[in-house]
Parts: C-alpha cells; structure tokens; sequence
C-alpha cells in the first residue's frame, strides 16, 4: 500500500496551518512536511526550515525539492523526502499555493487538494490577531482570497468559519478514501 499525497490550499489566514497540525496530533498516519522558505526563522506561523535567498537557489538547482514556487516574494521548497513518507503509506500533507497545482498534479497524479475555504471577514479578523501583516498587506491578502483553484484537479473543500474542533473533524474527513 503507498501513501496518499495533499496539498492543502486556501487564502492568508483560512487556518491552514492550525487544521495540519491538529490532524497530525489526533492522527499518527498524517505527515505533516516542513517547507523550506526564505522568510526569517523569527517570522512566527507555520515550522519551516528558513533559509536565504542563495541558500534555496542552490538547493532547487541540485534537485532538493520536489515542488518549488515563489509568491508573497517569499521562495518555498516542497523537500524531496516526502516520497519516502508516501512510499511508508502515510498521509502526506504539504501547504501549498493555489497556483502551483497543475505542477504538483503533473508530478504526483493522485494528487488531492484540501481547499480551506472561510468568509473574508473570518479571514480578516486572524490575519490582524496574526500581527504579521500590515493593514495594506492584509486588505491585498483579502482581494486575493477569491482565486480560484485551476481546472481539472482532485479538490476536497472545507469551510474553517465555526470552532476547530469542528473543523479538524472535517479535514480529517477529507483525508480519508472516497468511498463508492
């Protein structure tokens, strides 16, 4: 039996984050990866491995990354380990961009994308308490939340706009087979 492959997507401040680590505290199967990105190690949010910018060019030109985009003017590095998680049957999650999907599908055709999905006052109110962002940081953040998802891919939505145990309840749902 192989492992099944996630990427989890939505807007800044849909909880992304928040509903991977839950699931992998209740669920010993989910992996969570840690994403390489060239943000500052003191930035707060997510566990990621932070690097420079010459640092993550030198590792994407040698192959280190299995999926690689830029966005925000931030780099992030999907590492190549997680084929080793997927060939030990774990449910591999990973946060990724909404526009990076066609390439993550063309790489790994069993693809299933999480879309995390809340109404932008939701939003808008966890990225202030998040305190990362400036208020035009934040309202660009929102006029993106919008985006859609591109066609064609395997999607599985969750609404995270109630309480996390809720949520979790339904993303660890959303890991599971679909069943006939």
């Amino acid at each position: 039996m192989s492992g099944a492959l996630f990427a989890v997507v939505g807007p800044s401040g849909v909880g992304k984050d928040t509903l991977m680590t839950a699931a992998a505290a209740r669920s010993p199967a989910v992996k969570l990866v840690r994403r390489v990105i060239t943000r500052p190690a003191d930035a707060g949010g997510e566990d990621f491995e932070a690097v420079g910018m010459d640092a993550f060019a030198r590792r994407r030109d040698a192959g280190e990354f299995v999926l690689h985009w830029g966005a925000h003017g931030l780099f992030y590095g999907i590492p190549r380990g997680i084929e080793r998680d997927l060939a030990a049957a774990r449910l591999v999650l990973f946060n990724g961009s909404r526009g990076i999907m066609p390439e993550a599908q063309r790489r790994f055709p069993d693809l299933i994308v999480l879309h995390v999905t809340a109404p932008v006052p939701v939003l808008a109110e966890r990225l202030a308490a998040r305190g990362r962002e400036s208020a035009d940081d934040i309202a660009a953040r929102l006029t993106r939340a919008g985006y859609d998802l591109p066609p064609g891919l395997n999607v599985r939505t969750i609404c995270n706009d109630r309480d996390l145990d809720s949520a979790v309840d339904a993303f660890l749902a959303a890991l599971q087979p679909v069943r006939a």
